[in-house]
């Protein structure tokens, strides 16, 4: 979906890991037809070539892809309008603005997932299975824990801070269609449930 401004716009969807924003991307796209990036499905294909992949080369992919996600939106129609879906507090909040300025972004919104110190180490464990090997395992809860109680959004634009335990997907959806500006006729019918 494109708006009728010349603006290059981006939507963040941020939150540290395990805090929903994979879910919360998924409705937006749907509802809004937005193309999605998002740092692990650019990062997961050269994490399975070059397995097995240590918590060093991890980070070292996750830059590589998040240096790929400006390259995307560079290359993009000035109106198309990108769902970006990263823990965008990995890096410092200067590399997002370079990526942002090399990326001719004029306009940034952010979707921020909050999300306590337990219910993200919780939220985290309960996947451990079903992440592929690469991702930090176990080992990383007490880090997890310890991010969550001074993680930030990085509001270099409109912020709307979702509760992650249960976010209301109307509600960001409705949000964003005021933010962009989109006629009534795009605006979404979700629940409050989502």
């Amino acid at each position: 979906m494109t708006t009728d401004t010349e603006e290059k716009i981006v939507v963040l969807v941020n939150g540290i890991p395990a805090s929903g924003k994979s879910t919360l991307t998924r409705a937006l796209a749907e509802q809004f037809g937005f193309p999605v990036l998002t740092l692990d499905s650019l990062k997961e294909p050269f994490m399975a070539s070059f397995a097995p992949v240590d918590r060093l080369r991890n980070r070292q992919l996750g830059c590589a892809a998040y240096q790929a996600i400006w390259q995307v939106v560079a290359q993009a129609p000035t109106r198309c309008i990108y769902v970006i879906d990263a823990w965008f507090g990995f890096q410092p909040k200067a590399v997002l603005q370079q990526g942002l300025q090399q990326a001719g972004v004029t306009r940034v919104l952010e979707l921020w997932l909050a999300i306590t110190p337990d219910d993200a180490v919780a939220r985290y464990q309960a996947r451990l299975t079903d992440r592929m090997p690469g991702h930090p395992g176990a080992e990383y809860l007490p880090e997890l824990h310890k991010l969550a109680e001074t993680a930030q959004p990085m509001a270099l634009g409109p912020v709307l801070q979702l509760n992650a335990r249960n976010p209301d997907q109307a509600a960001a959806c409705a949000w964003l269609q005021r933010q962009l500006r989109l006629p009534i006729s795009a605006q979404p019918a979700l629940s409050a449930s989502g």
